[in-house]
């Protein structure tokens, strides 16, 4: 009789332990980030997320975007966080380069987005990349990149 519960004791032991070793091997999903115009929106977890240097933020930012939205010109862009990003900061670059100050709030809009706007003579841009980038207001540490690929449908 004992030396039964000695092997179901093991068994249990055993399967727990696989069982630990399993969950270990598990990513744990980053935060999202969400982009908005009208009633479309796509939402995408982290292209790289640890402590990055600037140019390793740079060289992610430029990475391919796995998501991507028609930018309808003149729509309102919307851009939201997870509360942890948010409270870290996070900014946008279009390109691999910053174009906005750093925001600490989960969510914010910019009114009449022409992200596709050109000069007399130029011809419109098809598509810009744009990055979510957390970081921290005047640091050159950054945290995360999240990439979106916008579409422009009148070019």
């Amino acid at each position: 009789m004992t030396s039964q519960r000695s092997r179901r004791a093991a068994a249990t032991l055993g399967a727990f332990s696989a069982g630990l070793l399993v969950l270990s091997a598990c990513d744990k999903p980053t935060p999202m980030a969400t982009v908005t115009f009208g009633t479309d929106s796509v939402s995408t977890e982290a292209e790289c997320y640890e402590t990055l240097s600037a140019e390793q933020a740079a060289k992610c930012a430029r990475e391919k975007p796995s998501k991507s939205i028609d930018v309808p010109q003149g729509e309102t862009l919307r851009i939201g966080v997870d509360p942890e990003v948010a409270e870290t900061g996070w900014a946008l670059w279009i390109n691999g380069e910053p174009a906005t100050d750093t925001f600490k709030k989960t969510y914010w809009a910019f009114q009449n987005a022409d992200l596709f706007a050109t000069q007399p003579g130029q011809t419109a841009q098809k598509s810009l990349t744009v990055s979510v980038v957390e970081q921290k207001k005047g640091s050159t540490q950054y945290k995360g990149v999240w990439n979106f690929k916008f579409e422009n449908p009148d070019a």
